[in-house]
């Protein structure tokens, strides 16, 4: 019943609450983690053990991944980061084969996700407003700008006039020129979303990303306000959706008036404010995929206005050597 935390990073907080929910059920069973530079991982030494695997783009990473997945009898994999979901859901049937559960969602799911365009379609598709996408040969500012595969705020531009347009802007067919959300008008959240093995949302969290650091949130609200409802109304059944999936929104702090801005069909850097409030996915998914439990009851019994306040902790390694 080991469990395994790919990209494990910094994702400390992560591996202690699956630490934590594993240990209830089976003591002597491991969170285990993996990293392409594990010594210097925070997360992997937090983990009950560690191993190196090379490099996402490395054309051996998955060969690699089994051997050492065999080695330490891990049942299920959980990944972490936008890059390695397509390349684990593509190998999901053969990893099976070795009695390797892997946490992913479906391949469909997953390109849609990493596509904005795309997953703008599929918010309008299921009545979720959506910003507007504007030409770039007539656009209205001020405009938002933000790569159609991006991650972690990484290319994103805030145009407020028209000199502050370069010829990047307009030559890199992966900038999309958007609709600016105000943000003295809108609030900006980030839902945690559980997902069953059958596509079904059971519980869904919105955290109010009151601040955020390297693409991160450092300070955040869980917040049980309309966007519940609006969630559990328009995204109940997402085909291919599994675990936990992390979904950003705008809402208007006066009006009703909700966007949906993007999906990531993982776990995402501030769910474990959603976990201390009491929206325990570790625990249901290890229900679902260790002892087939069905998860039949939605949960919104998680504590409301819990402030979640980052700071920086440090992880010591005595003798290191590199």
């Amino acid at each position: 019943m080991n469990i395994l935390i790919t990209s494990a990073g910094r994702r400390v907080s992560l591996v202690r609450a699956f630490q934590n929910e594993l240990k209830k059920v089976h003591p002597e069973a491991k969170v285990i983690a993996a990293d392409a530079n594990p010594k210097l991982s925070a997360a992997c030494h937090a983990a009950d053990d560690y191993f190196e695997v090379p490099r996402l783009d490395h054309p051996n990473y998955i060969e690699a991944l089994l051997e050492k997945a065999k080695e330490h009898k891990i049942a299920l994999i959980i990944p972490t980061i936008d890059t390695e979901l397509l390349i684990l859901a593509k190998s999901k049937k053969m990893l099976k084969k070795f009695g390797i559960q892997t946490l992913v969602a479906s391949q469909d799911f997953i390109e849609k996700c990493r596509n904005k365009r795309v997953i703008h379609d599929f918010f309008t598709e299921n009545n979720v407003a959506i910003a507007k996408e504007y030409s770039k040969d007539n656009y209205k500012l001020p405009l938002f700008i933000k790569p159609l595969d991006g991650s972690r705020s990484v290319d994103t531009f805030l145009i407020r006039t028209k000199e502050d347009l370069t010829d990047y802007h307009f030559s890199n067919e992966k900038l999309m020129f958007l609709e600016y959300i105000d943000h003295t008008l809108y609030d900006e959240y980030t839902c945690d979303l559980y997902y069953d093995k059958n596509h079904n949302l059971k519980c869904a969290v919105p955290r109010k990303r009151i601040e955020v650091r390297d693409g991160e949130v450092n300070k955040a609200l869980t917040s049980n306000n309309a966007l519940v409802a609006y969630i559990r109304k328009n995204l109940s059944f997402i085909d291919g959706a599994v675990g936990c999936l992390t979904a950003q929104f705008f809402m208007h702090i006066s009006e009703e008036k909700i966007y949906g801005i993007e999906i990531n069909p993982r776990f995402g850097g501030g769910y474990p404010l959603s976990y201390l409030a009491g929206a325990n996915f570790p625990k249901w998914i290890i229900a679902e995929y260790f002892f087939d439990e069905q998860i039949t009851d939605k949960f919104d019994s998680w504590e409301d206005n819990l402030l979640m306040i980052r700071y920086d902790d440090e992880i010591l390694v005595h003798g290191y050597k590199g």
